[in-house]
């Protein structure tokens, strides 16, 4: 009997030691999925001055590609359910505001000079075809004076204001500009990163229920958006129809006079 019970416990450790081992295999495999991809969507330019001043700028452009591998990422590494993955993913996506806008992370190590770059909207565009587009928010400690390293987001818009249409359909690339007046170090420099987002899927990550979600939300937010608009072009066009009438009133009286 005992013989049997070491048997049993034997094929059960086995099989416990092959799931930690698959599981092992799978978040390895992940985090190198993740790190080929992020060198695809993440530049890093380095500045140097005549004194030996250094100035490192890495940007990551946040392409589904990108979103997709760091949820897989996390899903293999805490052995997700598929649900659990699909709420982490909307989190993530609100957090990244995918609903409005298109997330950028720019990162500065400045071993020089200490940076001015108050207000940093007036500091970065981002270059849509042949648009160019200004940030709609950021991380406002890049409006503070640095010396060392800080990184953070910088959202520019993701769909036309007026329209509702996407900002990057049809479109092949896009370009973070930053003015070269950001430090002394880059003065007089051209301060560009370049993304080829036609090459992006935006199928690895804008199915699935999390992308539905957010979909839904954004949508909301715009028809809100709408309604105010309605509302106040109703107020405006009942103002013109009063005033017309008013004109109308005045145009009978001048007429019965003559």
């Amino acid at each position: 009997m005992g013989g049997t019970m070491r048997r049993v416990s034997c094929v059960i450790a086995f099989f416990v030691l092959g799931f930690v081992l698959l599981g092992t295999e799978k978040a390895s495999w992940a985090k190198s999925n993740l790190e080929t991809i992020t060198q695809r969507w993440s530049r890093t330019q380095t500045f140097k001055d005549d004194l030996g001043a250094t100035l490192d700028i890495t940007v990551t452009y946040y392409s589904a590609e990108y979103i997709g591998a760091v949820v897989q990422q996390e899903a293999e590494k805490n052995l997700w359910t598929s649900d659990e993955m699909e709420n982490y993913k909307y989190n993530l996506l609100k957090n990244l505001r995918l609903d409005e806008a298109i997330p950028i992370q720019i990162a500065f190590n400045n071993n020089g000079p200490t940076m001015h770059m108050a207000p940093f909207d007036g500091m970065v565009t981002l270059r849509i075809g042949n648009k160019v587009y200004k940030p709609i928010d950021y991380d406002k400690r890049f409006n503070f004076r640095l010396q060392g390293k800080i990184d953070g987001l910088v959202y520019f818009p993701r769909y036309d204001e007026k329209t509702g249409k996407p900002l990057l359909d049809g479109v092949n690339t896009v370009q973070l500009e930053l003015s070269s007046g950001i430090s002394s170090t880059t003065e007089g420099r051209r301060v560009q990163f370049l993304w080829d987002v036609g090459r992006d899927d935006p199928e690895k990550i804008y199915g699935g229920k999390a992308a539905t979600q957010l979909e839904i939300d954004r949508l909301l937010k715009r028809t809100e958006r709408l309604t105010a608009e309605k509302v106040d072009l109703e107020g405006k066009l009942k103002a013109i129809y009063e005033e017309l009438l008013t004109i109308q009133k005045r145009i009978d009286e001048l007429q019965k006079q003559q």
